[in-house]
């Protein structure tokens, strides 16, 4: 559902992506790793058709996302980091606007909304303006929307910020729920913890290139020693001038 063939994309002298190839099957939640700056998001931008690669191939679906835009992004739900809302609209009006966009049936528009909206607790102020909305509100109603034409691969970056344990647990049931009935998933997060509970398999980039990709299992086997995810990832992207110290320093 998701390929990536030599996918690279270069900004001036600094290639943010290098050579990258992927390929991640229908119903897999996949995990995708990596400090500040390692490619991540450059790579999400170029999956969802935000940027334009410099090399290779991005495909969701079966469909170039270059050369078929429209049918990718139709196959496509894409919930950022910061996603951008319309503040003079209410939650109500921006599921419309969104179910407009993919021009959904009336009739379906109608049955998914209003239970979108309920999953993600956000019904009781569906009617008020998005201006009002705290930050996890805003996080919320951009899974529900996201939702709303029933993709068959959905991208996240960073969803956990401005959710509280309460919401996270419920956004990544949900997800889990989901990739049990086919949907693809692509979550690039810094939250470990979370990637070693739901990721079937992940793949950790630094400084543009992929440099392990496997299941859980798989990637904490490449360790020195026994130890947590958290541990093998800052073991394989520690820099040449770290020291343990340094990284240890780092983190605190």
């Amino acid at each position: 559902m998701i390929r990536a063939q030599a996918l690279m994309k270069r900004y001036g002298d600094k290639t943010a992506v290098n050579n990258l190839d992927l390929d991640i099957p229908a119903g897999e939640f996949f995990c995708f790793l990596g400090p500040n700056g390692a490619g991540k998001t450059t790579t999400i931008k170029m999956l969802t058709t935000l940027v334009r690669p410099t090399q290779g191939a991005a495909f969701i679906g079966g469909y170039d996302v270059q050369s078929h835009p429209l049918e990718a992004k139709a196959q496509l739900g894409y919930v950022p980091d910061h996603p951008f809302l319309y503040d003079k609209l209410t939650g109500q009006e921006f599921m419309r606007f969104v179910g407009g966009l993919h021009r959904m049936d009336e009739r379906r528009y109608t049955e998914l909304s209003g239970d979108l909206l309920e999953r993600f607790e956000i019904s009781h102020v569906a009617n008020q303006l998005i201006e009002n909305y705290s930050h996890g509100m805003r996080q919320k109603l951009s899974f529900a929307s996201c939702f709303l034409h029933e993709p068959k691969v959905v991208i996240v970056d960073e969803p956990w910020v401005g959710l509280d344990p309460k919401n996270i647990h419920s956004v990544k049931r949900y997800l889990k729920e989901e990739t049990k009935k086919g949907l693809t998933v692509f979550m690039s997060t810094h939250t470990l913890s979370i990637a070693e509970e739901v990721a079937d398999r992940i793949g950790i980039i630094h400084e543009g290139r992929l440099l392990s990709l496997g299941t859980v299992d798989e990637i904490k086997a490449l360790a020195a020693r026994p130890g947590t995810l958290e541990d093998v990832f800052l073991e394989l992207t520690r820099t040449d001038e770290e020291t343990p110290v340094d990284r240890d320093l780092t983190d605190a």
